[in-house]
């Protein structure tokens, strides 16, 4: 084989190597900003409303309203929000508690509200609430996910604020959280709490759980979008 077909050769396997490194990183991580498969699901109806604060989004799935308080000075946002289970007999999970390494390990107190996850793609920033793909390889104390229970026809409300990350001044802001049915096929370990009953999560719950997003916030006029 002579050198110049080596060289080609070498750099088709670095490539190749390359791209399956990308893939493996991109399984782990969230699904784009403007991914369709945010959406609560791909059939489902939705109705979203909207003043200069506050969003309320409806579904077949769980009903949203959600207010937004954000400072630019200290790039602060603060969020307010209640998740409503429009089911007549099914039970709902929300996963908005964070997760049972973060309660091991001081950062956050066992049933409240989670540190959201933050993504920014130029100047949107979304910051989520839910369950991710459990990374490879498995860390040795697993982010088991924690979820609050809600019965049918009840509501859960929380709040949380974040200092955004970057340097990036955004120009529209978007929350989502995601839920999913009560089953304890992928739940177990129930705790009573003041918030409610709460469940830590399988990670096979990804396959279950759907994405429910406000409206993007224009920072610029302090409006959602309807």
């Amino acid at each position: 084989m002579s050198r110049s077909n080596t060289k080609l050769r070498a750099r088709a396997v670095l490539t190749g190597v390359m791209l399956i490194a990308g893939v493996a990183t991109g399984c782990a991580q969230v699904k784009p900003i403007d991914n369709p498969e945010n959406s609560m699901s791909s059939n489902a109806t939705q109705t979203a409303s909207a003043n200069s604060t506050s969003a309320a989004i409806r579904s077949p799935d769980a009903d949203l309203q959600a207010q937004f308080d954000y400072d630019t000075a200290s790039r602060i946002l603060g969020v307010s929000y209640s998740v409503r289970n429009p089911s007549t007999s099914v039970a709902l999970v929300v996963f908005d508690r964070g997760n049972a390494s973060a309660v091991a390990a001081g950062r956050q107190k066992f049933g409240a509200v989670g540190a959201p996850f933050e993504q920014a793609q130029g100047e949107d920033v979304e910051l989520t609430h839910a369950v991710f793909p459990l990374r490879k390889p498995t860390p040795t104390v697993p982010p088991s996910p924690i979820a609050i229970r809600v019965e049918p026809g009840k509501g859960v409300t929380g709040r949380f604020e974040v200092a955004l990350k970057g340097s990036v001044a955004p120009k529209r802001l978007r929350w989502c959280v995601g839920v999913a049915p009560f089953d304890t096929g992928y739940l177990h370990e129930p705790h009573d709490s003041v918030q409610g009953q709460l469940w830590t999560a399988s990670f096979t719950v990804v396959d279950h759980q759907r994405m429910l997003c406000t409206p993007w916030y224009d920072v610029a006029t302090g409006k959602f979008e309807s």
